[in-house]
């Protein structure tokens, strides 16, 4: 180009350098429909051409198409033009206006900062400029602060008209599952009836079962689905049936359009800066608490559920979230700890927490705050099985009064339960058969001779029929339990059993969930205290009543393996003039027994005797008896010999074959005879006549 149409602010030494052509749109809808717009800025190339630079070092900046200029962060085309002015390889940059460039103050002053620095021009539709030029650098600050203004008034505007929609609940967006829009575009019931009745039969499982997992638990457990309605794209209005999930359930319940309430506000989003190399800034969307919420409009369209029933929702997901507080009871469990959420501390009134013993048979309730909290020690442990049986006798002695109306809800609650489940099995049979009748109408409605679609066509008719077989074999296949429940004999069971309500609790169809949910009905928390030798129990009822329990503490394994005191009693009595095997017998007799629950033996009556320094006044050894007499009259066998006027091994014989009456405590033990005059005179021996040897006269 000739260089005559270059204005004097060119000089050669920008020549010699690249001419950077920055071109941007803010979206993503603006790259696909502004095409005018962006032509413009590529028609930047033969205007540098004009001023002189030769097309080598015309360099095209486009990698930052669909990026918002109101901030560089993200912006790599942006980051890559800073590069090169600043490294001075750049004689100008050329953008159709300062808001392609930046709409933001800071990059803006910060480009023109460097190209300062760098003698870099900036050319845009209006003219040139050169930022080591006061003039010019005045008018580009200028220039930047309306692109910034402007993208203010542009936000201002749009967000006015969007909280004006807001308070009037004329603000659309894309509907819930189970809502949609009508042709006059309001808010409507979806019309597909199995839809309706999914989303009912989340909430009203959750009302029975009080957790989010819970409704999962049950939708799986009965081979339910859940609906999802596309919008946009070459699915828009079609549905899609997939397992139902955990998130899926917390979003319905936190969401009030079911109540039939227009709310808009819920969330606010705020920007952080990111750690790391580089500067990242991410916004981070936080909810708002309801009263926080700037636009309510209730009875706005059709709802699902009532908002008093919403807030009730609410109040249960939050005490069933235990991860930031530890205050709250939490979701029930299937744990055997029956008072779980309820059990406060009686030391520093803290919730008490819960660990199992025995492979989860056993729970302990456990204080360990100030232990985790400060590394003190643990405030106290108590075994639980002991205080929940206590409680739950005071429970169902508190429950008699209203036991046959117990025994109706139960039995209502179970039949809605049963009709729910039947009507949704009914829903999906019923709209399996209507996708069989499709695909057979779009079958017979192909050309025959057009083999390749009416082949796809013909399998997709078995599929939809070998569906229609499988819900049907499914149906008739499932548990029928809940409806069996609900027929007359059933129910005439039932309430014969609710008369008896113990029976009912500990019957096995009733779940630990039930239990602790039938708890919590009536019972606001139960505070323990460890005593001495028991255990205080305070249980607060929901109307502020009191109720005091004083349950022995179990005993530890040493004191439960432990003597009992009466057993010492009796057995310090016996062996004053009883041996111990004798005394073992009568124990066993008169119905004692040990620590650890045998019988009593010899040696178990000899370790007792020992342990609590009990003496015998008929010992085993002849050692303590100084005449050879114990208490009960036996002597020794060297005793009845002298009296006998035989020789100990005469004794013993006499003893073994059963001449005599003798006992002795082991096999090889002494032995302990019983003289009488009579035994004495039947068996005594003349006595023996003693030779001297006379001396050698």
């Amino acid at each position: 180009m000739p260089p005559r149409l270059a204005p004097p602010k060119i000089r050669p030494e920008h020549l010699d350098r690249q001419a950077l052509i920055y071109v941007r749109q803010s979206t993503p809808m603006q790259v696909r429909d502004n095409i005018a717009s962006t032509a413009r800025q590529y028609d930047l190339a033969r205007r540098a051409e004009q001023f002189g630079w030769p097309k080598e070092r015309i360099h095209v900046i486009d990698q930052d198409q669909g990026h918002s200029g109101a901030s560089a962060l993200g912006r790599d085309g942006f980051q890559y033009l800073m590069a090169e002015v600043g490294l001075g390889r750049a004689g100008a940059v050329l953008s159709l206006e300062a808001s392609r460039l930046a709409r933001s103050c800071s990059d803006w002053y910060r480009l023109i900062e460097i190209c300062g620095l760098t003698d870099t021009l900036v050319i845009d539709e209006d003219g040139v400029y050169d930022p080591t030029q006061y003039n010019d650098r005045l008018l580009l600050g200028i220039k930047g602060t309306m692109s910034e203004a402007e993208l203010h008034w542009i936000r201002s505007r749009l967000l006015g008209g969007k909280l004006e929609k807001a308070r009037t609940g004329q603000l659309r967006s894309r509907p819930p599952t189970g809502l949609v829009y009508d042709p006059a575009g309001q808010t409507v019931l979806d019309p597909d009836e199995q839809v309706q009745q999914a989303l009912r039969l989340v909430f009203d499982t959750f009302e029975q079962v009080g957790a989010a997992l819970g409704v999962v638990q049950f939708f799986a457990a009965n081979q339910f689905s859940f609906p999802t309605r596309h919008y946009g794209g070459s699915r828009d209005g079609q549905l899609t049936w997939r397992p139902l999930d955990l998130g899926r359930v917390l979003a319905i319940l936190h969401n009030p359009t079911y109540t039939g309430t227009y709310v808009y506000g819920r969330t606010k989003t705020r920007n952080i800066l990111l750690p790391g190399e580089g500067p990242r800034i991410k916004g981070r969307t936080r909810r708002v608490v309801v009263e926080d919420w700037p636009f309510v409009l209730h009875d706005h369209h059709p709802a699902y559920i009532t908002w008093e029933q919403f807030q009730r929702n609410q109040r249960r997901l939050l005490e069933n979230c235990t991860s930031d507080h530890q205050e709250r009871r939490g979701a029930l469990r299937e744990g055997a700890a029956l008072l779980q959420g309820l059990v406060l501390c009686g030391r520093c009134g803290r919730r008490m927490t819960i660990r199992y013993m025995d492979d989860g048979k056993i729970p302990l309730y456990e204080c360990n705050q100030l232990h985790k909290n400060r590394g003190e020690k643990t405030c106290q442990s108590l075994r639980g099985d002991r205080i929940d049986a206590a409680v739950a006798r005071v429970f169902l002695e508190a429950m008699r009064p209203a036991q046959l109306e117990v025994s109706m809800a139960a039995i209502d609650q179970i039949s809605q339960q049963a009709r729910r489940a039947d009507r949704q099995w009914d829903l999906m049979v019923e709209r399996a058969n209507y996708d069989a009748e499709l695909a057979r109408r779009r079958f017979q409605a192909v050309d025959p001779e057009n083999r390749l679609v009416a082949r796809t066509l013909e399998r997709e008719w078995e599929a939809r029929l070998a569906e229609v077989e499988r819900l049907e074999r499914e149906s008739a296949a499932r548990p029928t339990r809940l409806t069996r429940l609900v027929d007359p004999a059933e129910r005439t069971r039932i309430l014969a059993l609710a008369q008896d309500l113990p029976a009912l609790w500990q019957a096995e169809t009733t779940t630990q969930v039930e239990r602790k949910q039938l708890l919590g009905f009536l019972i606001k928390d139960v505070c323990l205290t460890r005593a001495e030798t028991t255990i205080e129990v305070a249980i607060r009822w929901r109307t502020e009543a009191c109720t005091l329990l004083n349950i022995p503490r179990p005993k530890r394994s040493c004191d439960a393996r432990r003597t009992d005191p009466a057993v010492l009693a009796r057995l310090r009595t016996l062996a004053a003039d009883h041996p111990d095997c004798r005394i073992a017998q009568i124990l066993d007799l008169e119905g004692f027994r040990s620590g650890t629950g045998r019988p009593f033996t010899t040696t178990i009556v000899k370790q007792i005797r020992y342990s609590y320094s009990i003496s015998s006044g008929c010992p085993d050894r002849p050692a303590p008896c100084a005449d050879g007499y114990r208490a009960d009259g036996r002597c020794t066998a060297s005793v009845a010999a002298a009296r006998l006027n035989v020789t100990v091994s005469t004794i013993a014989d006499w003893c073994q074959s059963g001449h005599l009456d003798g006992i002795q405590s082991t096999s090889h033990g002494a032995w302990w005879i019983q003289l009488t005059p009579e035994i004495i005179a039947r068996l005594r021996k003349p006595a023996r006549r003693s030779w001297t040897r006379r001396s050698a006269s």
